[in-house]
């Protein structure tokens, strides 16, 4: 069964195009990915499938229901964790719990086990004031609350953007704990990196779906010769002399090293005199697999 469905997504804000051509499917139990940068458009594919906006063309489905016909039926059965923190600020852990479970003719015993072995890490907290939280702990109250009326679809957006390494990971080992009840989950996020933990992404730029696969298959069809290189010198000259060498058609940082993709393989011995002859020291050039990032970076040129 299809959980969630996107045909022909199109959404525009004034002269700004949000979203075009927008075609995605997220099945029963699926962990799916949105990846992409800042202003990709995350955020309004998210609105439009949660039904808070309109799309301006094509078609939403979420759980076999029309996004725009059954929007109030739709909004009973789904969870939604927004970008920015929503809670109130001034109400307690367990005051907001109890305040979304009542929105939802439930309680907070009802579905607990659903939500244990997330409250359970905050639940110290529970007589805290939800503004007093750490930016971890305000996530996982989040979730909490958006999971205590047993929704049947799982929305999450930039769940993880401003919180610790640690707290990320901990966020997506639930995330993973969650699917393996059986909720389908389409989670957004800016952090290349995080795709791996999902069945699979779709990568997008600019309002447009640049591909939808598993992670795993995305990397394995880049098509490319990639390079990690490293010299002891200014790595913005490194950049321009690196762009200079024949058969180099990309350069990029990469954390510490830049990253340089080829067409074909180079030679790294001469790639090695060459920066040398321009003055750079201490070179490291090692060939390497290219993970999502790579493969996003070489999609946005084509």
């Amino acid at each position: 069964m299809i959980a969630i469905k996107a045909e022909n997504i199109g959404k525009r804000f004034g002269d700004v195009t949000a979203l075009e051509d927008i075609n995605l499917q997220v099945a029963e139990g699926e962990l799916f990915g949105l990846i992409g940068p800042d202003g990709a458009g995350k955020t309004t594919l998210f609105r439009i499938l949660t039904t808070l906006i309109l799309p301006d063309s094509g078609k939403a489905e979420v759980n076999g229901l029309d996004a725009v016909r059954d929007y109030k039926k739709i909004r009973r059965q789904i969870g939604y964790m927004p970008g920015r923190f929503s809670l109130y600020q001034d109400l307690t852990v367990e005051e907001n719990l109890r305040f979304f479970a009542t929105i939802f003719g439930v309680t907070v015993d009802q579905n607990y086990d659903l939500i244990k072995d997330i409250y359970q890490q905050i639940e110290p907290f529970r007589k805290r004031k939800a503004g007093q939280l750490s930016g971890g702990m305000k996530q996982k109250l989040a979730l909490s609350c958006a999971l205590v009326h047993e929704p049947k679809v799982l929305f999450l957006d930039e769940p993880t953007t401003g919180v610790d390494a640690v707290s990320r990971r901990e966020f997506w080992d639930m995330l993973q704990k969650l699917q393996e009840k059986g909720i389908p989950i389409l989670v957004s996020t800016p952090y290349m990196d995080e795709a791996d933990r999902c069945n699979r992404v779709a990568l997008i730029q600019q309002g447009r779906i640049l591909t939808v696969d598993p992670p795993g298959v995305i990397t394995k069809g880049f098509d490319k010769a990639l390079y990690a290189i490293r010299a002891h010198s200014n790595t913005y000259q490194l950049i321009q002399d690196l762009r200079k060498f024949e058969g180099i058609d990309q350069v990029y940082p990469f954390g510490e090293f830049l990253h340089a993709t080829a067409k074909t393989p180079v030679d790294k011995q001469v790639l090695n005199q060459f920066l040398a002859d321009r003055g750079h020291e201490q070179i490291i050039i090692e060939e390497t697999g290219a993970d999502i990032e790579d493969c996003f970076i070489g999609m946005m040129v084509k």
